[in-house]
């Protein structure tokens, strides 16, 4: 497995030198054979990022041309080329410029010799360097055309900065089926690094009408396939892949075909998951007039298929195939067949993504004498869960690069559902076996960095294996992944001491009275309510006043009063009475309850109870004095703010506010709040049919319900300290016109994505609606701060923070940069 370090570094950041890192890896179990510094012999004077100003016919040769190529603000020179893919009078292609000096592997030489560029006249015109191909430059062998490099290569800067990587090079053995991608050898660095691991799961851009009814799948024995899956892309256009996913490709071993070819083979190198691409036009159906329907059976004995290899082979009743109406079209899990390959014709692409028996497809790969990417990934083991993901991933690739409208849905046979293992590992079987103490939290930590779900309970930790981790069964193979994690280098070999364990503290106790201290210094008290209710007082929450459905409440047996009967599933009605009767002796309130509700379990006896936090804002947003008597009343944005206050003082960096719709609250000012993809909240001014129903004043009142275990789950006890940088920053304001639907939070993580590590800090500062941006449009202001740590930052350095934050938000939102 080769993992360019540029496609790792999109996933966890790479903090050790590269031999310390490398080390690492071969010391938690992934051992890198071999690291491959690609243009590492590149001259960083001579080698540098060209921009073609233009492309002239030479005046003495028909086969070449002059090109003239930008290496600088001042620095233009002419070279003479042969090479097709410059045409007379195009422009503005990036490309590897080699100066004289320069030293080049010669192109035209059958085997490897080098020469070092010296000026020269061709044809009576001076050339003063080369456009290089990628065979001079070491990279393939590829000498018919020059090197294209993408439209964001930076000009005048050396080749071995922009387009040199480094490869490491893994050996992995077959229990580590999960490394077979970048996705999962991030996964790994970054918990034996102990650095972040950034991935969020793919979306897609869904345009076409549903695939229901234009593709059919069976599967005609499940226990060699249990999953099956298909996308439909249409209208595709086949044609070269762009330059950087050609570049990760070569590097991790793979030759680039096309655009749709290049995608699938990207996204099995991404996330681990082979996939295949037919010719949808060339699926056959099984009835005359029916859809195109793909069937996994097994082979008839001694059935022949051609694959793409060209190669026409006989099968056994062991081979799995795929097949449509008209016979074979793939082996499964090992190689495509011709019958259905995608080629220039093609306009339709089904995708498949599939799970196999991992013994099946190895099997078949031997008998076949057939080695394929996928057959070794399948061979070891492929995450059941992954085939949808892959499907979106790869889907919105071919939207984007082969200009594809993705059909709605998929086809998703799933005869047999991944059940998830449960197992209990304890502190004390981790000291037995290894010989170290770790805390339950230790534990959690690490297992948690491998992707594993775990809870703590008392001096145990309750662990869900995910389901890419098939090879976890026992916790001796929890242990294990503990061993790694923590180094076996670090492992003692002294015996056991028989010690007393330390007090292990109760994180999530801690979590609370650290909430409930955040929010008194805030200024609001805490109440405590009945756990108690009735429907009545839960109905007014409904601005129609529809009461619920009792079966949805657990009602108590033996009621004292008919006011409290029902265990609450809320605490908003509950803060909301309490409000009513304060609000008759003060005029300003300010409150926050911690409690469990109770939501009843279909076939278990207890109830799930998850912890929430409710507040409650309304009159004066200040405290009343000499100095505040006409201050203005409490708005939105006071609970916005206190929210916020929480989530910093939690150490929560990733809360995000989202506009929605919530039947208590007043239209248009309601908001979920989300951590990532989790959901911990819903806040906003409570609508005034409700207020009314529980007899409160007419002025605002703010209200906010959070999911605190979801909220504390993000939360990070233990504070960061960042250094203060001594250099002086830069301020730059940018205004962006987008569409009104945008979230300004979203913008402002576009920015943050895009400016990179110089961003010390961006506000927004102004929002504007009006005639000057436009129906439907809205101006959002930031102020950049732009700082290093290091050095006093350029202009010029500036410039391409602006420049890449002005194309950041130009893609993702449309937004254009308000002048």
């Amino acid at each position: 497995m080769r993992v360019p370090l540029q496609w790792l570094r999109e996933m966890i950041d790479v903090e050790l030198p590269i031999p310390e890192l490398a080390e690492r890896l071969t010391l938690g179990g992934l051992e890198v054979t071999a690291i491959d510094h690609v243009g590492e012999w590149w001259d960083r004077e001579k080698l540098l990022v060209g921009e073609v100003l233009g492309i002239r016919e030479h005046p003495n040769a028909d086969r070449l041309v002059l090109a003239r190529v930008r290496l600088g603000p001042d620095e233009d020179l002419e070279v003479v080329t042969g090479a097709p893919n410059l045409p007379v009078g195009s422009k503005g292609q990036k490309v590897a410029f080699a100066k004289t000096g320069a030293r080049l592997i010669d192109g035209y030489a059958e085997q490897e010799s080098w020469i070092t560029l010296k000026p020269a006249k061709i044809r009576g015109v001076r050339s003063e360097g080369m456009v290089c191909s990628e065979k001079e430059l070491g990279l393939s062998d590829n000498h018919e055309g020059i090197l294209i490099l993408p439209e964001d290569a930076p000009v005048g800067h050396a080749l071995v900065d922009y387009w040199g990587d480094t490869v490491l090079d893994l050996d992995l053995t077959p229990n580590l089926a999960r490394c077979f991608s970048i996705l999962g050898v991030a996964r790994e660095a970054a918990a034996l690094t102990d650095v972040p691991f950034r991935w969020e799961p793919p979306e897609m851009l869904v345009e076409g009408a549903p695939i229901d009814g234009r593709v059919a799948v069976e599967i005609a024995d499940p226990n060699l396939c249990p999953r099956y899956a298909a996308a439909l892309v249409s209208d595709v256009t086949i044609g070269p892949s762009p330059a950087w996913m050609q570049r990760r490709l070569v590097l991790a071993g793979m030759r680039p075909i096309n655009n749709v070819v290049d995608i699938t083979n990207y996204v099995m190198l991404e996330l681990g998951q082979p996939l295949h691409a037919f010719d949808y036009a060339k699926v056959r159906p099984v009835n005359p007039g029916g859809p195109p329907t793909i069937i996994v059976r097994r082979a008839h004995d001694r059935e022949r298929m051609s694959t793409l290899d060209g190669v026409e082979r006989e099968l056994s009743n062991e081979t799995l195939l795929i097949t449509d109406g008209g016979g074979p079209v793939a082996i499964a899990g090992v190689m495509g067949g011709l019958e259905s390959e995608v080629t220039d014709e093609t306009v339709d692409v089904l995708i498949e993504a599939a799970s196999f028996d991992n013994i099946s497809i190895r099997r078949t790969s031997a008998n076949l004498h057939l080695v394929s990417e996928s057959a070794q990934r399948f061979g070891r083991g492929v995450d059941r869960e992954l085939p949808l993901v892959a499907l979106r991933r790869a889907a919105d690739l071919m939207r984007r690069f082969a200009g594809g409208t993705i059909a709605q849905g998929f086809v998703d046979v799933y005869p047999r559902r991944y059940e998830p293992v449960q197992i209990e590992l304890t502190a004390q079987e981790v000291e037995r076996l290894l010989g170290i103490c770790l805390s339950p939290e230790r534990i959690d930590g690490m297992l948690s960095s491998l992707g594993f779900a775990c809870t703590i309970q008392e001096s145990a930790v309750q662990v869900t294996v995910p389901s890419f981790r098939f090879d976890v069964t026992l916790p001796a193979d929890l242990v294990e992944e503990v061993a790694r994690v923590y180094g076996y280098d670090r492992l003692p070999a002294t015996l056991m001491a028989e010690e007393t364990p330390g007090h292990l503290r109760n994180r999530k106790l801690m979590a609370e009275e650290r909430v409930r201290d955040v929010l008194a210094a805030c200024g609001l008290t805490e109440v405590i309510a009945y756990s108690l209710t009735n429907l009545e007082s839960v109905a007014k929450l409904d601005p129609a006043g529809q009461r619920p459905n009792p079966d949805a409440y657990i009602r108590l047996a033996n009621t004292l009063t008919r006011e409290q009967e029902y265990m609450r599933r809320t605490l908003m009605n509950g803060l909301l009475e309490t409000a009513s009767r304060n609000l008759r002796f003060v005029d300003r309130v300010l409150l926050f309850e911690v409690g469990a509700v109770f939501l009843p379990k279909a076939g278990a006896e207890l109830p799930d109870e998850p912890l929430r936090l409710g507040i409650l804002l309304t009159g004066q947003r200040e405290a009343s004095s000499w100095l505040t008597q006409d201050a203005p009343l409490a708005d939105l944005y006071d609970l916005k703010g206190i929210i916020e206050q929480l989530a910093d003082r939690l150490g929560i960096d990733d809360l995000r506010f989202k506009a929605t719709e919530h039947g208590t609250f007043h239209p248009g000012r309601t908001a979920a709040l989300h951590c990532q993809d989790d959901y911990v909240g819903v806040m906003g001014q409570v609508d005034p049919r409700v207020c009314n129903a529980f007899d409160l004043p007419e002025r605002p009142v703010l209200l906010a319900e959070l999911e605190l275990d979801a909220l504390l789950a993000h939360a990070e006890m233990t504070p960061t300290l960042e250094p203060i940088s001594p250099m002086p920053p830069l301020r730059e304001d940018l205004a962006f016109v987008v569409d009104q639907a945008a979230g300004a939070d979203e913008v402002e993580a576009a920015i943050r994505e895009a400016a990179g590590s110089l961003l010390a800090d961006v506000s927004l500062f102004d929002v504007y609606r009006g005639e000057q941006v436009g129906a439907g449009k809205i101006s959002l202001a930031y102020r950049l701060t732009l700082q290093a740590l290091d050095r006093t930052l350029t202009s010029k350095e500036s410039e391409r923070v602006r420049s890449r934050i002005v194309k950041a938000v130009a893609r993702e939102f449309g937004g254009e940069l308000r002048t």
